[in-house]
């Protein structure tokens, strides 16, 4: 089930016969969907709101968002999930971590079906990086990587002794 499509119509469907903007004002509110490749997203808040007619999901306070089968983890002042374009924008002192990298920014979005973040800074300021760069394994020998060939039978030996023949010149 994909994520937009999975999220939405659970989420229009709860929604029925509710008003149109749904708020949800319990502590720390969290709402969990289904991305595209089977895992769940989980978006937790103090305050969550759904506007089913949009598609879009607005998250403020303390926003917390984990994805373990991709391995992001990111904090928030706030978070608008579009469901339509599959995208989570987050905004205010933003921190996301994935696997062992992280990112610091004002903004980010994250393009869930690209597995893409586009981070923007605050005015007169940068977004910062950390990257883990993966260790080289150690070269292996190469009599250890590849299969023992076998070798080509040999030639017969030359003969000690070369018959006595003689080979005609034009003399």
């Amino acid at each position: 089930m994909r994520f937009a499509e999975g999220f939405g119509r659970r989420w229009i469907a709860a929604s029925i016969g509710l008003p149109v903007l749904l708020s949800v004002l319990a502590g720390g509110s969290a709402l969990t969907a289904r991305a595209q490749d089977g895992g769940a997203i989980t978006l937790r808040a103090d305050v969550q709101e759904a506007n089913a007619n949009t598609g879009i999901v607005t998250a403020r306070g303390n926003v917390r968002i984990d994805y373990p089968t991709r391995q992001i983890y990111a904090t928030s002042a706030q978070a608008q999930y579009f469901s339509r374009e599959r995208r989570i924008l987050l905004t205010g002192n933003v921190f996301v971590q994935q696997e062992e990298n992280t990112l610091r920014a004002e903004r980010v979005t994250y393009l869930i079906d690209e597995g893409r973040f586009v981070a923007t800074p605050q005015p007169e300021q940068q977004v910062e990086s950390v990257y883990i760069l993966p260790t080289s394994p150690a070269p292996t020998p190469a009599a250890e990587s590849a299969p023992p060939r076998e070798l080509p039978d040999l030639p017969d030996p030359v003969p000690a002794e070369l018959p006595n023949t003689a080979i005609p010149t034009d003399e």
